[in-house]
């Protein structure tokens, strides 16, 4: 799951009764009504793999995490096979997260596609594009991915029909334009996932929503925001 957001070397976190996902842990305990810190996300990756990627057959790394709060390190106990490994990471002070106040109630047009037809899509279109430029509408193409790259324009259309497509809710016809540099970090969650939710509020924020399916078959959630680089007009649509 830490891989999914792992395009900047720092993280923040933020441990709520709901902000960390409590049915991936045996035991989830937070005192506090809210705690907040930046952590290097690179370190905590590398201590999480200490022991390796994959554990050896018939063994398991049971992993207990505690924080006291602020100013107090992350302290990672790591134990596999009678062998106890204690990491202290430094945490920082957090920085102030946007917030793109991305509200259901707001949501215009949303599509939940198996992720294989979203992977295709990256590999197939021209990444020499400065933009990824999206349309969602009631009426054909319904849903639209287009590039305009060095070799030309590119689209590529999926029908509401089709068999990589599980959920069709489009109220009106919306096209917008995102920086490929933006989503590209998104790019990573999209290689773990199974399903997507694509969704688009009234101002053309565009919400990706990726379902990821752990090893041990728990489901978890990767959300990545996007404001839209431009409006289009209608005479180029």
């Amino acid at each position: 799951m830490l891989r999914a957001v792992h395009f900047r070397d720092v993280a923040t976190c933020v441990a709520t009764a709901n902000g960390l996902k409590a049915g991936i842990f045996q035991e989830f305990v937070v005192q506090e009504e809210s705690v907040m810190f930046r952590i290097n996300l690179t370190v905590l990756l590398d201590c999480l793999t200490i022991f390796g990627t994959s554990s050896l057959p018939g063994t398991s790394t049971a992993l207990r995490m505690c924080y006291c709060g602020y100013g107090y390190p992350l302290t990672l106990f790591l134990e596999e096979g009678g062998v106890v490994t204690v990491c202290k990471i430094n945490t920082q002070e957090p920085e102030e997260t946007l917030d793109f106040d991305f509200c259901s109630t707001n949501v215009v047009n949303k599509i939940i596609l198996q992720s294989e037809g979203l992977r295709e899509a990256f590999a197939e279109l021209d990444m020499t594009s400065d933009v990824l430029q999206i349309t969602m509408s009631p009426e054909k193409p319904y849903f639209r991915l287009s590039t305009f790259g060095n070799a030309g324009s590119a689209h590529l259309d999926y029908l509401k029909d089709s068999d990589l497509m599980e959920v069709f809710q489009c109220n009106q016809t919306q096209t917008n334009r995102y920086k490929i540099s933006l989503l590209k970090p998104s790019t990573k969650a999209l290689a773990l996932s199974c399903k997507v939710s694509i969704r688009t509020d009234t101002r053309g924020f565009l919400s990706l929503q990726y379902m990821i399916r752990n090893e041990d078959g728990q489901i978890c959630f990767v959300e990545y925001y996007c404001c839209p680089d431009e409006d289009v007009a209608e005479t180029e649509l």
